[in-house]
């Protein structure tokens, strides 16, 4: 099930029905955490089993880490929770993935290795409840946070139907309080949470679906040898696609919870206006790169270790959150360029720490930082580095002679609502939704949420999955 589909909005009219009946908070809380179960079997059911696996795994070895005493006995039920999360992980997502580069790998020794054909179907979203049910464990472990009081919060934390199969990737500490007392969405809030997946869904629908989505097919999905042109378009349109198309997704996410009476965080905070590679990810998919930071930097050593000692534990990080992404190696090509950014920036900030640049020069690094993601996103589009090399190809303009592929109205729809999202992310860099929309006048909000509205009916989409769900 989809947000972008009636069956959502049926599904969601039922919940929030339900969820506004005058109900016990334990009986609401069943209610939904059956409905998440209902959200994430209309994909295929047999992969609740996952889930509930995950949860029952997670919840006994938080229980079992509070009460051990010696270390030996908590490390035991911490790597029991890791290994059980990164197994399903690793065999359902990365199984393939391995087995045919361990199959590369014979055949360059000289083995002729035939492996057994066989296909993993990929559980939807399982990178994301992953995620967020190790932080339980790993919390409880590092004595950061105290298990959830009842399984019942426990279990609704980690199907919580908003965020389970694309994120935000939610902390227990975030979201398991909120269970606890009883939650009903004021006015305010309902509306305000109507408007944002509203906001959410027109970004999906009819940007990243109607209009985006098919420029950038034109030119990476098919037996085409873009020029330069058609080459900046298709990527400069993929780069607005696939921000309307997550950042729609967790927008419409969060305003559901809010509906509902429930605060999740902020997942994008305006990125095309990011000034340098670490304010890019601060600005982009907060929740993952804070998890990364948390999980996996910190642990790795972080900034404790020296200069070299640094650049090794970014560079491995960002390796991981590209192959985290998909089972490929152009993701993984991707997670190293931004290693590899963000290394270079850190040894710019140090060789330059007394700095501080003018409006014009952090306009001029604004768009430097935009262009150098804009490149990244090739190796995140392309399935092949074949079709990755030809793009760059013709983007440095070693494909002079080729014929135009786009039409010059698409080129102008890529321009206008490149243009339009780049222009909206510098004028919002240092606001806030919330507080712009608190300040416009309320016939203004109607008529502009009426005119989002009408342009999601109108555009009617096909239903496609959000990108994120493949991961």
């Amino acid at each position: 099930m989809v947000f972008n589909s009636l069956t959502f909005a049926v599904f969601f009219a039922c919940v929030l029905a339900l969820h506004n009946l005058p109900l016990g908070w334990r009986t609401k809380k069943i209610n939904l955490l059956l409905a998440s179960y209902l959200f994430y079997a209309a994909w295929n059911p047999p992969f609740v089993i996952l889930l509930w696996i995950s949860t029952v795994v997670d919840w006994w070895a938080a229980k079992a880490l509070v009460h051990a005493e010696r270390p030996a006995v908590r490390r035991a039920w911490m790597l029991l929770s890791v290994i059980a999360n990164l197994g399903m992980l690793g065999f359902f997502k990365y199984g393939q993935f391995l087995l045919e580069n361990f199959t590369v790998l014979l055949h360059a020794l000289g083995v002729d290795y035939q492996p057994p054909h066989y296909d993993i179907v990929l559980p939807v979203g399982i990178s994301f409840y992953t995620f967020a049910t190790m932080s339980y464990t790993l919390d409880v472990y590092l004595r950061r946070a105290l298990p959830a009081r009842n399984f019942l919060d426990y279990a609704l934390f980690v199907t919580f139907f908003p965020h389970l199969v694309a994120g935000p990737i939610m902390r227990p500490t975030e979201l398991v309080p909120q269970f606890e007392q009883p939650r009903r969405a004021s006015a305010q809030q309902l509306c305000f949470g109507l408007a944002l997946m509203t906001i959410g869904l027109f970004q999906k629908v009819v940007l990243a679906d109607g209009f985006l989505a098919p420029i950038a097919e034109r030119v990476y999905d098919a037996d085409v040898h873009p020029g330069a042109l058609d080459a900046w378009a298709a990527t400069l349109a993929f780069g607005a696609q696939i921000f309307c198309d997550f950042a729609g997704y967790s927008t419409t996410a969060i305003g559901a919870a809010m509906c509902l009476g429930f605060a999740m965080p902020d997942n994008f905070r305006f990125p095309y206006a990011a000034i340098g590679f670490s304010d890019f990810w601060r600005r982009w998919h907060i929740t993952l790169s804070s998890w990364l930071r948390d999980y996996l930097y910190i642990p790795l050593g972080g900034n404790r270790y020296g200069t070299a000692r640094t650049y090794f534990n970014l560079f491995a990080t960002m390796l991981l959150g590209g192959l985290w992404h998909g089972a490929s190696w152009t993701f993984v090509v991707w997670g190293g360029l931004h290693g590899s950014y963000l290394a270079a920036e850190r040894w710019l900030r140090e060789r330059f720490a007394g700095y501080q640049p003018g409006p014009v020069a952090l306009i001029g690094l604004g768009l430097l930082t935009y262009l150098l993601v804009q490149l990244t996103w090739v190796f995140f589009r392309a399935k092949t580095f074949t079709k990755a090399a030809l793009v760059l190809r013709a983007m440095f303009g070693l494909n002079a002679a080729e014929k135009p592929i786009l039409p010059g109205i698409e080129l102008a729809i890529v321009a206008a609502i490149v243009g339009g999202l780049v222009s909206a992310h510098w004028l919002m860099r240092k606001r806030t939704l919330e507080s712009v929309l608190a300040r416009t006048p309320t016939p203004l909000l109607a008529g502009g949420w009426l005119l989002l509205a009408f342009a999601i009916v109108i555009e009617q989409g096909a239903g496609n999955a959000f990108i994120y769900f493949q991961f």
